[in-house]
């Protein structure tokens, strides 16, 4: 039903004023204004993709933005995604969006562990909107399910989302698997890196920035097919000396020793509340893993990157003190035999101590 207290949009509102009023609703989780207000578009003649990609995008991006700087809570940040999810499928009902299908068959999901769907699931529209037969999955897809419905669909392609490195081994082994089927992959997602480093590596058949980007690569023509032979770990010969297998496959262990170690040099953490605790072992935990994708990838600047955002993240939330580093040496020492992880975690350690960006932020883990 719409609501009377609803704004009038004029046609000529300009996209940033609309993307302004879209986040007020958002933020202050007034579903019934922001749905009401990107239908309005709809009906003043507004382009649906433009509406999803330039609007309700934009406010997405600002909700992560704001989650970062520590101006809303983890609660918040979800309720709004909810909402601005709930916009993306009011868009996708209206009579505006209805577009037939013309095209091919093109399976879109997120990798296995990846939450973040909202970016999945505004590709899945604009290729709707395209005029492409679209099954969307969500997040959090198991390669096998999603392997048993690319036999049943015959999809012409599938495009991956991602949205957190951690998850570049699983969706390695999901790009792998669907071209062992003959299924050309496309990804996106920020975990695949700036301008999309990684999914070359990874061996991906494209790469995307964003969805109007991935529908204007695949309305250029046919992905190309796979390689029926390429086997995952062609791609990352480096894998063969177990460094990654070893730091994956022990990561609890390396987390309990590590927050032992920064206990004893810090007498201080013994008298943290257990929500300190708690939280302290899971940021040990999120360094742990990156450390391990960096030893996956072979790549240090993915896990300096890190560590700098991390420092960054905890300095907006006033953690107390307590430098990284020290966590980086301890971890370091436990593993000294190998040469990939400390040279990963020297590289780390000294930004931040040379960095003056991250000197301030490098506060408690």
């Amino acid at each position: 039903m719409r609501t009377s207290a609803s704004p009038r949009l004029p046609r000529s509102a300009p996209l940033d004023k609309l993307a302004e009023q879209l986040w007020d609703a958002v933020s202050s989780a007034d579903e019934y204004t922001a749905t009401e207000l990107v239908l309005r578009m709809l009906d003043d003649g507004a382009d649906p993709e433009t509406v999803l990609l330039d609007v309700v995008a934009k406010v997405q991006g600002r909700v992560g933005e704001e989650w970062a700087a520590n101006r809303i809570s983890v609660a918040q940040e979800h309720a709004a995604t909810a909402i601005n999810e709930r916009a993306v499928a009011a868009v996708s009902v209206h009579p505006a969006a209805r577009t037939a299908a013309t095209r091919g068959r093109i399976t879109v999901a997120c990798v296995d562990g990846e939450w973040h769907g909202l970016p999945a699931r505004l590709l899945a529209e604009v290729l709707k909107l395209r005029g492409w037969r679209v099954d969307y999955l969500g997040a959090q897809v198991p390669t096998p399910h999603l392997i048993t419905h690319l036999h049943n669909t015959r999809a012409d392609a599938v495009a991956l989302s991602s949205s957190i490195a951690t998850r570049l081994p699983t969706a390695h082994a999901a790009i792998t698997a669907c071209q062992a089927i003959g299924v050309p992959v496309l990804v996106g997602g920020a975990a695949f890196g700036p301008q999309g480093r990684y999914a070359k590596l990874l061996g991906a058949e494209a790469w995307a920035p964003d969805a109007r980007a991935a529908a204007d690569h695949l309305a250029q023509g046919p992905l190309p097919r796979p390689q029926a032979d390429h086997q995952q770990f062609d791609d990352l010969p480096h894998l063969s000396d177990q460094e990654y297998t070893m730091v994956a496959r022990n990561s609890t262990s390396l987390v309990r020793h590590v927050f032992t170690a920064l206990e004893d040099a810090c007498p201080a953490m013994r008298s943290y509340s257990d929500l300190q605790r708690e939280r302290t072992a899971e940021d040990l935990k999120h360094i742990v893993d990156f450390l391990a994708t960096a030893l996956y990838l072979d790549d240090e600047e993915l896990f300096t990157w890190f560590i700098t955002w991390t420092a960054q993240i905890l300095q907006a939330r006033g953690v107390p003190e307590m430098s990284l580093p020290p966590a980086l040496v301890f971890l370091a020492r436990e593993l000294g035999d190998f040469p990939r992880a400390a040279r990963i975690l020297h590289a780390a350690t000294r930004t931040l101590v040379t960095d003056p960006t991250t000197t301030a932020a490098g506060n408690a883990v």
